[in-house]
């Protein structure tokens, strides 16, 4: 599956209070485990303490929860600015099997 957002992509992201992230948002996020890694990903499921599971939409690429377990959403991307302007694209479905859903 292609990814949502691709490198070189600009994007606008809103800060969001901790807590505020919903399952199906694109967010910018920051691994307690590898605080220096910054990474946009799609939430699977808010946890409890302002954390939410994160996946990317390719399954195959695993710098997310699976790997680095439960994140803090640092803020929603809202749009992306370049090189294709608009709205990211829903959700592309049910989770894929073996994630935690």
């Amino acid at each position: 599956m292609s990814p949502t957002v691709r490198d070189g992509d600009r994007l606008l992201v809103r800060r969001l209070p901790a807590g505020r992230a919903r399952a199906g948002d694109v967010v910018l996020a920051r691994f307690p485990a590898r605080p220096e890694l910054l990474v946009v990903k799609r939430v699977q499921r808010a946890l409890d303490g302002g954390r939410v599971w994160v996946v990317g939409d390719n399954p195959l690429v695993t710098d997310d929860s699976r790997a680095y377990g439960p994140a803090v959403a640092v803020g929603r991307v809202v749009a992306r600015l370049r090189p294709r302007p608009g709205r990211l694209a829903p959700p592309p479905g049910p989770c894929p099997p073996g994630l935690p859903g």
